[in-house]
Order: structure tokens, then sequence, then C-alpha cells
């Protein structure tokens, strides 16, 4: 296990590592390193300082949040095909979003993750309680199914939003593609510690995860509180998702992605699995905005489209291989 924590590690280290050195214009490495730890004064080292270096770190906490939540959804759903979006969260947050911009005509970067911030948060939190009674059973059939209808409800709802006002269509049109460019990177220091909270609370629920996987009875015969087990589990995912989704846009495939790949080195284990599947996150998210940044120069792909293309073929493998998909 730890030589595949510290592949995993090295992985996610070099994707940051290459995030900060290309984009539109190539910057070496000893620059970088430079403009990080010096006060060396430069045109480059305004570059990585004020543009590269905020943009990983966001796509550092997205990509861990969006990893750790799929690992969590997959777990506690027991469905490989689980994703942070089943609770409602990205859908939420649009609707949040195009209310916002729809009712009251507002388009400030702050309010739009405010908002979105809490259609996502509402969202999920409705989809619980309404599923709260039906918690009973490893597969959480009605919870899914809640969210899935609830998500669909809210998207078709926002589509109509967008196609009554033209300025909602603007502004989701830019939000909606997912993406680590043009955000308000003032924003990080206030949804950075929501994300911590969800993230301390997904480590301990890997745990109980762990348990929950010997079945429901087995596990309230060894003493686990089940339904505070699941109660955890999808606060956490509500946490993680939400402020990623908020200030990012929705980016799929990255937490369904995610914690398959993680299976692979660290097998069932949820005490591994969960921080692993974080890792590969930022690996798949700064990847693909680095990708995104040097394939269209001088112009750029969001990290959203170059996912969505990069995911698509791989959730496809994913479903034709039983090994793989078995948890």
């Amino acid at each position: 296990m730890s030589f595949a924590t510290l592949g995993v590690t090295a992985l996610a280290l070099l994707t940051v590592i290459a995030s900060l050195v290309l984009g539109n214009r190539g910057i070496p490495l000893d620059e970088v390193v430079a403009a990080l730890f010096t006060d060396v004064d430069s045109d480059d080292a305004t570059v990585i300082t004020s543009q590269r270096l905020p943009r990983t770190m966001l796509g550092v906490a997205v990509g861990l949040a969006l990893g750790m939540a799929g690992a969590l959804m997959q777990g506690h759903t027991r469905n490989p095909l689980a994703d942070p979006g089943l609770f409602g969260v990205n859908a939420g947050a649009s609707f949040a979003v195009a209310l916002l911009v729809f009712a009251l005509g507002v388009t400030e970067p702050t309010a739009i993750v405010a908002a979105s911030l809490i259609g996502a948060g509402t969202v999920s939190g409705l989809v619980f309680l309404i599923g709260l009674g039906s918690m009973r059973g490893g597969a959480l059939v009605m919870l899914a199914i809640l969210g899935t209808t609830m998500a669909a409800l809210l998207t078709s709802l926002t589509t109509a939003l967008i196609l009554l006002d033209k300025n909602t269509l603007n502004v989701l049109r830019f939000w909606e593609v997912g993406a680590l460019s043009n955000r308000d990177f003032a924003l990080l220091p206030y949804v950075l510690p929501i994300m911590a909270i969800g993230s301390a609370l997904a480590l301990a629920n890997g745990f109980s995860l762990n348990v929950l996987g010997l079945g429901e009875e087995v596990a309230k015969s060894l003493g686990t509180d089940v339904r505070r087990a699941r109660i955890v589990g999808i606060v956490a995912v509500t946490l993680l998702c939400g402020p990623a989704t908020a200030i990012c846009g929705p980016l799929v495939f990255i937490g369904l992605v995610a914690p398959h790949v993680a299976r692979v080195v660290s097998g069932h284990d949820y005490r591994w699995l969960v921080p692993l599947s974080g890792l590969v996150g930022v690996a798949v998210l700064l990847a693909a905005d680095t990708v995104g940044r040097v394939s269209a120069r001088p112009g750029e792909l969001q990290a959203g489209i170059v996912v969505a293309v990069l995911g698509a073929p791989l959730l496809l493998a994913i479903t034709r291989r039983r090994r793989l998909v078995s948890l």
C-alpha cells in the first residue's frame, strides 16, 4: 500500500508542477521555483504568482474534493456508476444560479458562488431528509432515485429559465462548462474551510464504509451506528461538492472515474481509497486543465470539456469490465 500511495502522490505532484510550468507560454522550472520562494521581479514571476499558482491551488482543492466525494458516493450506494451529482448537487447549484440571474439580474461572481453553494446544499439536504426513512438496505436505492428525480426536475427548470432570458443564458453557458480559468480566486479563503471540514468527515467516514461493506446487520452487530455513518457520509459529500461546484461550475466524470482508478492500486479498503481517490482527482483535473491550455494556443479548452472528452471512453471501459466495477 505504501508504494501505491507514493506512486499516486507522485503523480499528483507531477501534475501540480506541470500546471505551473506549462501554459500558453512555457516557463522553466527553475524560474517557477524562484518565483515561488524568492522575491524575484519579472514578468514570468508575475504570471506564476498571480495566475498559475492560484489556478493550481484551486485545481488541487476541487480535484481532491470531487475525488473523495465520488469514493464516498460509490461506497454508500454500492453503485460503481455513482458520482457526486447523484444527490442533485450539480442540478441544485445550476438552478440556484439561473434563478438568481433570472429573478434579480445579479451576475457578480461572489453572488453566483453563494447562490450555487446554497442551491447545492439545499437540494442534497432535501433529498436526504425525504429519503431518511428509506436508508435501510445496502444499496440505498430510494435515495438514489430521489436524487436522480430531483436532478431531472431542476435541470428542466434551469433549461426553461435559460430559454426565457438571454442574460441567464449568457451567465450559465460560461459557468456550466466547468473550468479553473476566469474564476474569482479571492473566494478561495471562504470555500476552502468548508472543503477542509468535508475532507475530514470523508476520511473519518472511510472507516465506517469498511464495516458497512460487510452488510448493515453485520455492521450493527459490530457496534457501528449505521444511520450516523450514512449521515456523516452525505454531509461530507455536500460539503465537498457544494463549494467545488459553486466556484468552478459542474465538473463531470472526476468523481466517477477517480475512485475506479484509485481502486486498482488500493483495493477496497476505504481508509486508503478515499484519500487516494482525492489525489487521483487532483491529477485528473490538473492534467485536463494543462492539456486544455497547451492544446489550443493562444486560446484554451476549458477543463470541463477535456475531462468529458477523456472521461467518456474511460466510463465505457468501466462499464464493460466486471472485475473493475465490482464493489
